[in-house]
């Protein structure tokens, strides 16, 4: 099989030729740019500085010679622009506060405190408060929270405030993301389009990092408390996102759909160790027919497989996302709280493709030994690849300061695995 039908029989409950892998594909299935540069030296690439692309999660480009090396199947297309509002262009030399050289874009715009804390600013510009800070010792950057005091009467909050940063494809980013698609429909591996639009309350979203004066509710404990309190607000919020999300996806579809095979929609999520954030009512109430009407609209009008990223313990939400018409679920997180693989794979194998959940992340890859983790993998493959429904990825990004040895010990376990 090509990378691209390896990764289709997948998505179709097909047994595909050999375990699909993912890794970059998404902003969640990808590499901490200190694992780029780590593992480019083990297997004896040309040394050259890391792109910084997502600057909130810290990660880099996987270039082709490195991809291949990994056995990668899938390639992914998304904005040109950051977290932080600024597009990734005209790169230029960066020393991060642990010593690596990397590339970062020309409005990618730092500042260090006397304690050797890292602020970055929203679109560069420094003549606004900081939007993010990465903490002296530390490898990512956090968000820092501008809410503006919000009016003493609830009825006078208003929905635009909260979509500022929602707005309709310009022409010239159109083409740049028909351009990519084009080249990635070309590497002859499945493609993953993430454009953005379709979170619908993604706690990463909502402080609008990207935005010089974010107006509405941007503090994420006022946020949660909106999803109980302030309901109907929510609601507008939601129906006027899904209205601009929606043409914009026709206009993709129309230019260049036929390039894309699955759509990244959704980041939010619903999911704590060991239990949800929120009740399945109010996911009924509140988001699912949202999610369902753009599940639909994709399944209608294209053949796009659509991802729902979702952390944590959520056995019980598995079900709504199936009826909300998501086909994949990631990261899959087989430590969480119910999240046992043989039980999920039994359960909504048949409805559901499990993106993720190779080898958990939180505790083993980054702490276990070499053997622990050729165990896991080995054992998570035999679960969750059986009649397809599986594309291999960790649970979540790859973090910083993750063992070489651990990390070639699972790409060494998939081989193993697909007896090569």
């Amino acid at each position: 099989m090509t990378h691209r039908e390896r990764v289709m029989a997948a998505l179709e409950h097909r047994q595909p030729d050999q375990v699909p892998v993912d890794f970059d594909g998404t902003p969640v299935t990808g590499m901490h740019i200190s694992m780029v540069k780590t593992l480019r030296e083990h297997y004896g690439l040309e040394q050259r500085p890391v792109k910084l692309y997502e600057p909130l999660q810290c990660l880099g480009f996987v270039d082709d010679d490195l991809v291949e090396a990994l056995g990668v199947d899938v390639t992914g297309i998304g904005s040109r622009y950051t977290f932080f509002g600024y597009k990734n262009e005209d790169w230029k030399p960066w020393i991060t506060p642990w010593g690596q050289d990397v590339l970062v874009p020309e409005n990618f715009v730092t500042t260090t405190d006397s304690s050797g804390n890292t602020y970055i600013y929203p679109g560069g510009d420094t003549t606004v408060p900081p939007s993010g800070h990465l903490p002296n010792g530390g490898y990512y950057f956090d968000e820092i929270i501008r809410q503006q005091p919000l009016p003493d009467d609830d009825d006078d909050l208003k929905a635009e405030d909260n979509l500022e940063e929602f707005g309709p494809l310009s022409d010239d980013d159109l083409e740049d993301l028909a351009q990519r698609a084009d080249l990635a429909r070309k590497s002859g591996k499945l493609v993953v389009g993430n454009f953005g639009g379709t979170g619908l309350g993604d706690i990463a979203c909502v402080p609008a990092p990207m935005l010089k004066k974010p107006k509405g509710i941007r503090d994420i404990t006022e946020w949660y408390i909106s999803t109980s309190i302030r309901q109907p607000l929510l609601q507008e919020i939601y129906e006027r996102q899904y209205d601009i999300a929606i043409a914009n996806l026709q206009r993709i579809n129309c230019g260049f759909g036929k390039l894309i095979d699955v759509i990244f929609l959704c980041g939010t999520d619903f999911g704590t160790q060991n239990s949800t954030f929120c009740s399945a009512d109010t996911f009924r109430d509140l988001y699912m027919p949202h999610y369902k009407r753009i599940n639909d609209w994709i399944h209608t009008n294209t053949e796009w497989k659509s991802f729902k990223h979702c952390c944590g313990s959520i056995p019980t939400f598995m079900p709504l996302f199936i009826e909300s018409g998501f086909d994949i679920i990631n990261p899959v997180q087989v430590s969480a709280t119910g999240m046992d693989p043989s039980f999920l794979k039994r359960e909504f194998g048949k409805d559901l493709v499990f993106w993720g959940g190779g080898v958990d992340t939180q505790q083993v890859l980054p702490f276990g030994t070499p053997k622990e983790v050729r165990t896991q993998v080995l054992h998570h493959c035999e679960i969750f690849n059986k009649d397809g429904g599986f594309v291999f990825n960790t649970i979540h990004n790859t973090q910083a300061k993750t063992p070489i040895e651990n990390f070639v010990a699972m790409i060494d376990a998939i081989h193993e695995f697909d007896g090569r």
